[in-house]
């Protein structure tokens, strides 16, 4: 083997940062690059001399630069790259990381919040800010994010300079990744020009769905000495906006007893068949044809349409200083904050037959092939409304400092700490509902099922209607913290031959806690109600008088709803009826069954050897090496008031091995091996556990899960067949080798050692309570493992080939396919077949575990998009395209097998006009189709969960630079 590689005196990360920050080619280190590299600039004539140099510029300048930070990394890596200050692709992180091939992305309020990198969920991605690991959360979305999973959405994306995707591990690479591992990076003000440069960018964001106009502004400042040793930026950005999420939801579909069905009763007051008359509580099951159908159908438990608004803003702000007195010493200190505010409230009309059914007289239902119910009318029915309104915000800040050091010509280190916090703070959660709950005539008809019709039976913008029946506000806050010291070094031990070496310290603190405010109005018939003690309970009496002085009215708007669909009802206004029930006032009970603490403390090392030289005059490039990471774990819970601690450690050996051949100047050939690991979900390793007296349901942790273990095999092929153009294939297979899943049994609460003191006062659970219900038991436990493979395609051509305005059009894109498998246990639906209890005669509703396969949970089978464009450097327009097929996202309850989305398409455009050369003009359209997002019950009768939309947003603008 001969080695003939120069000596590179940065580390190749170096290299990396420089390229994406400077938007321009690598100083790549070996011959067959360089003279590629050199192609890119100039086109040789048949004399042999070069022809004009291409500049590029815009878009395609983005593009270019991220082609280079791709074909100089040994393992794979994918780049999204801004082409200039504050000036990023796209108007959101995820937006811009669906582009990449292998990544799709999760919506929450119509913009990207999660990412899934092969088929992997959020959970399984590490994320570093300037090359420091940390997790952002935030509460936007139906649930605040209390695990691993990075939320995109905190940050403007106009406050980085690149998003760079490791694909594969490297031995030198942070561990905790079974997906990728993402870096997000700021500005270098060391790579600009000198003097002072300033950007200034101004836009208006209008939805037309909400049909709100909101700013959108950032401004950069960076200078630099004429030397080149001293540089400093700031930047900062913030916007306002205001959208709209209409549709509807049924909150789930199950099995359930109804009252009576087709005037036939289903119930006797004593038990048995010779019982007296019937009653719409307790008694004896009747056995009847009718009754039996209805209770083994599945029902919507919460039919409904809503509005949902939110209502954000964002602030960000990032500081940079660098100091390079000499060339082989760099000093940089990098700051970085974040604030995320979103109120979000949410209107609601529904039928609550959730743990209701059974007062529920039944009319003339509709079933179909699929045990579904998809038609019917209710009477004595449980009508709600519900007013919503969740204050959240999320600051993030982040400090860190890096030395770069040259020792010698052959030895150097990098010295990287830093720390992170990130709070997530909901100071208000709060709901009211008005109930009437003896309405008739409620139609329902699911014939079309994501477009439900719903009409009720009584006039629901009448308060004389509904009477105020429970009020709730459950502050809460999750809180992130890292603390990381780390060394690097590498040696140059002979030409194409680099040892490196180097140890880390991290320290990952999480925190959540929730309380809770809440209550129902009425408890006990005879008793004074429990919001103000003004009115007594009775079984007609169960809420407090609604007044229009309390109350507002809703109209839907646009949600795809039928005709026939009411549209308009009422709802509690938040601000009045707070202070009417003093809600604010009630003293908060802190809701230990949510609350729970994990540290982690990792220490470990690492050893790489990076080669690079030709075997019979086939140039390579590798690395191998072993990291080993000890995982000190401690984690805290409460069950029924009682704290638990659990401490545990655990080692890690995980080698890695990257290699890649390059048989031409373009085309370069890589693989991959890697053991990989991913800590265990925070939520599981809860010692505590808590109860659900809806669905009746207890959920326990589990602090001994191992981490999710895997091999992950990788090879590709790449072909950069001309200036600024690529032809790929990757394929990746993931071997995981442990997989916590979910184990169920059923208890009722006494054999927990609970009792009722641990169920919420408003639960169905609490208010009939009964020692002898059975509760389903869920915990997570070790169990076997899963196998994930795909395969990716990716195409980038700039249509130079063609004449006139066309050569400065092009195209990007991608495709992925992924197979995988995992067997899942769940507690299904019960039998299609009536099992009677001998003792009441009743069909058996309690349902059937069993172990179904599945894809893994967040595994899209199909994804693609692409991108045309047309970028002369003074005009550009591009339009791109995004598809999604369905997944499912989580096992599901009440009976039902898996739930998840269905397939997402989402088109957006951009448009660019150089109109000084000081000033550019900009229209972006995002979700142009105004696509509705699906989501989906139950893989086999794919029932619907919910159907919502966002509408369209626009921005407008204009972006100034000095």
């Amino acid at each position: 083997m001969r080695l003939n590689i120069s000596k590179v005196h940065v580390s190749r990360i170096s290299l990396l940062k420089a390229a994406l920050v400077a938007g321009s080619a690598l100083a790549l280190p070996h011959a067959a690059f360089a003279q590629d590299t050199a192609a890119a600039g100039q086109t040789a004539t048949e004399d042999g001399t070069a022809a004009q140099e291409i500049i590029v510029t815009g878009f395609r300048k983005s593009l270019e630069a991220a082609l280079n930070v791709k074909r100089e990394s040994v393992s794979a890596v994918d780049a999204v790259v801004a082409e200039d200050m504050a000036k990023f692709p796209d108007q959101n992180l995820a937006e811009s990381l669906q582009r990449i091939p292998g990544i799709s992305i999760q919506r929450d309020g119509g913009e990207g919040r999660a990412i899934t990198v092969r088929g992997l969920g959020a959970q399984f991605t590490r994320v570093r800010v300037n090359g420091l690991e940390t997790i952002a959360t935030s509460s936007d979305g139906a649930s605040a994010n209390r695990d691993r999973a990075f939320d995109f959405n905190v940050f403007a994306s106009e406050l980085f300079s690149s998003l760079v995707v490791h694909k594969t591990a490297e031995a030198s690479l942070d561990e905790g990744s079974l997906g990728a591992v993402v870096d997000l990076n700021t500005g270098n003000p060391l790579a600009g020009k000198a003097g002072l440069s300033a950007v200034l960018n101004m836009q208006g964001s209008y939805n037309d769905l909400s049909k709100n106009v909101g700013p959108r502004l950032a401004g950069l400042l960076s200078w630099r000495n004429d030397a080149g040793t001293f540089g400093v930026n700031l930047s900062a950005a913030y916007s306002h906006t205001d959208t709209l999420e209409t549709g509807n939801n049924t909150v789930r579909w199950s099995q359930a007893y109804f009252n009576s069905v087709n005037g036939t009763p289903c119930f006797y007051s004593d038990v048995g068949p010779t019982g007296g008359n019937p009653v719409n509580s307790g008694g004896g099951y009747r056995p009847s044809e009718a009754c039996d159908a209805a209770a083994l159908s599945f029902h919507a438990r919460i039919p409904r349409y809503g509005k949902v608004e939110h209502d954000r803003r964002r602030l960000g702000l990032t500081g940079s200083i660098q100091f390079e007195p000499t060339d082989r010493t760099k000093l940089s200190i990098d700051g970085l904050y974040s604030s995320f505010k979103e109120n979000r409230s949410e209107q609601w009309l529904e039928v609550l037959a959730r743990s209701n059914e059974r007062r529920f007289n039944l009319v003339d239902p509709v079933y179909d092939d699929k045990g579904t119910m998809i038609a019917g009318t209710y009477d004595n029915a449980w009508v709600r409304t519900e007013s919503y309104l969740r204050k959240s915000e999320t600051e993030f800040y982040q400090f860190g400092a890096t030395w770069d050091q040259d020792v010698t010509d052959t030895f150097r280190f990098t010295a990287l700490g830093g720390f992170s916090q990130s709070n997530a703070d909901i100071p208000v959660e709060t709901t009211f509902a008005y109930d009437n709950r003896n309405a008739n005539g409620f139609d329902f008809d699911y014939s079309d099922m994501k477009s439900p019709v719903l009409n009720y039976g009584l006039d629901v913008t009448n308060p004389a209607n509904f009477q105020l029946a429970e009020i709730r506000d459950r502050p809460s806050y999750v809180k992130n913290k890292f603390k990381t010291a780390q060394l690097r070094t590498e040696w140059d031990m002979a030409d194409g031959f680099t040892v490196k070496a180097g140890g880390v310290w991290r320290r990952y603190d999480f925190r959540t806690q929730l309380f809770q405010r809440d209550t129902a109005a009425c408890a006990t018939n005879g008793q004074p109600d429990l919001i103000l003690g003004q009115v007594t309970c009775s079984s007609s009496v169960y809420g407090l008088p609604v007044t229009s002085d309390i109350s507002r009215l809703i109209n839907l708007g646009d949600a795809g709803q039928p005709g026939g669909t009411t549209s308009s009802w009422i709802v509690a206004d938040i601000d009045k009826a707070a202070n009417y029930t003093n809600l604010y006032a009630r003293t908060a009970v802190e809701d230990l069954g949510n609350n729970r603490r994990v540290r982690e403390e990792t220490s470990g090392g690492y050893l790489q050897f990076d080669v690079k030289g030709d075997i019979l005059g086939l140039e390579f490039a590798g690395n191998a090496g072993v990291r080993y990471a000890h995982t000190k774990q401690t984690s805290t819970g409460y069950t029924a008031g009682v704290a638990a601690t659990v401490g545990r450690s655990y080692d890690d050996w995980l080698p890695a091995m990257n290699i890649a051949f390059y048989p031409r100047h373009d085309v370069i050939v890589r693989g991959a091996i890697a053991k990989v690991i991913t800590r265990p979900s925070l939520g599981n390793l809860n010692p505590g556990g808590s109860v659900d007296g809806f669905n009746y349901r207890v959920t326990f942790g589990n602090p001994f899960l191992n981490p999710y273990r895997a091999t992950n095999f990788d090879a590709s092929i790449e072909w950069y067949f001309a200036p600024q153009a690529l032809v790929s294939v990757a394929g990746f297979i993931k071997k995981i080798e442990s997989f916590p899943v979910a184990g169920t049994y059923t208890a009722t609460l006494p054999q927990l050692g609970l009792g009722r003191d641990v169920l919420g006062q408003s639960t169905p659970a609490y208010i009939n309570y009964d020692p002898n219900q059975e509760y389903i038991v869920s915990a997570q436990v070790n169990g076997k493992g899963a196998t994930l493979k795909g395969v990716e395609l990716a195409l980038q051509l700039p249509f130079t080939f063609l004449p006139g305005i066309l050569t400065h059009t092009g195209f990007q894109g991608n495709a992925t396919f992924i197979d995988s498998s995992a067997d899942y246990q769940i507690t299904g639906p019960a039998v299609s077949a009536c099992t009677r209890n001998p003792t009441t005669n009743a069909c058996g509703l309690s349902g059937v575990s069993a172990i179904y396969n599945n894809t893994l949970l967040g595994v899209s089978k199909k994804a693609w998009n692409a991108t045309l464009y047309y970028d002369d450097g003074k005009f550009s327009i591009r339009g791109s395209v995004s598809y999604r097929g369905p997944f499912s996202d989580a096992t599901s309850a009440t009976g039902n097998i898996f739930e998840g989305y269905g397939s997402y398409t989402s088109v957006d455009a951009a448009i660019r006009y150089q109109a000084t050369e000081w000033m550019e003009l900009s229209i972006d359209g995002n979700n142009l189709t105004d696509e509705y997002r699906y989501r989906t019950n139950d893989i086999y009768a794919q029932r619907n969960y919910e159907n919502n939309h966002f509408g369209r947003t626009i921005l407008f603008g204009a972006r100034l630079k000095y």
